[in-house]
């Protein structure tokens, strides 16, 4: 059976920006009523993202406690805090509107080809920031507080008095650096799906991915070894795993082109859309 024709979902550029705003209008929506869902438990989400550092100090014996030097500022933390939590909440809401604004206007074998992506997009991305609050918060965490100079040593003591609102920029930062670090696969898989990037593109290019990893490491992480290389060294990792996507994907492309190129009809006339049938070639009236 044959695809559907685009040209049955066309609609007018008014209508076209009639159903973006609505889309757009439903996603702020549901983004502002998320908003005052997770300012209610803003407190709690803060809570979560110091507890790498709690227990860390709690491990070392301190007693440090987190200070803020503004009236406002714990206030402003929190709406920080409520703004990024209700924006990954909803990220499947936004991802969905954003769909189905875009699919009437993809054939049907593009939209299976890109459902995956946008499955895997998300799911990414929560283990990317899975990855920085397991894994890269309390190994930076204890490196960083190792620095400190205890009470009676000699010389004046060093305590860590960490800042509020400073603490939740450095947490994002970090989420937000892992979580895009770990879109490299779907972006470079995409790129090869449409031909504007090959497999032996991104082998030859492999030497200049790994430095732009290491520099990518240096400028979105704190200064300090064990970040920059537990960044630099999985984006160097799923860089790999998207050329053997790009290559699954070209595979099956120079497939479906073999298989397209042979005739499967025995050499029959192959028929038009419209189900008529090419004219007959002048060989076939001498015969």
């Amino acid at each position: 059976m044959m695809e559907p024709s685009i040209e049955d979902s066309r609609m007018p550029l008014m209508e076209h920006l009639v159903e973006l705003r609505r889309r757009l209008l439903r996603s702020f929506v549901v983004l502002i009523l998320l908003f005052f869902v997770c300012y209610y438990f803003a407190a709690d989400i803060y809570g979560v993202l110091v507890q790498p550092l709690a227990d860390i100090v709690h491990d070392q014996g301190g007693s440090q406690q987190m200070i803020y030097t503004a009236l406002y500022e714990v206030f402003f933390t929190y709406i920080k805090v409520a703004f990024f939590a209700a924006a990954f909440l909803g990220f499947p809401v936004f991802a969905t509107e954003i769909w189905k604004f875009v699919a009437p206007g993809l054939y049907t074998h593009e939209r299976k080809a890109l459902l995956p992506f946008l499955v895997a997009t998300p799911i990414l991305f929560f283990l990317g920031g899975a990855m920085a609050y397991y894994v890269v918060f309390p190994l930076a965490w204890e490196f960083f507080l190792g620095f400190q100079v205890p009470p009676g040593a000699d010389g004046l003591a060093i305590q860590l008095q960490a800042k509020v609102d400073q603490y939740l920029s450095l947490v994002m930062r970090l989420i937000f650096a892992f979580g895009l670090c770990f879109e490299l696969p779907v972006v470079v898989t995409l790129l090869a799906r449409v031909g504007m990037v090959t497999v032996q593109d991104l082998r030859e290019k492999r030497r200049y991915a790994i430095v732009m990893a290491f520099v990518a490491a240096a400028i979105l992480t704190p200064p300090d070894v064990i970040s920059q290389l537990m960044l630099a060294l999985p984006t160097i990792l799923l860089y790999e795993i998207s050329i053997l996507a790009a290559l699954f994907f070209e595979k099956k492309a120079a497939g479906a082109a073999a298989d397209s190129e042979s005739d499967p009809d025995g050499g029959a006339p192959k028929r038009r859309p419209g189900g008529d049938a090419p004219p007959p070639d002048e060989t076939d009236f001498n015969a």
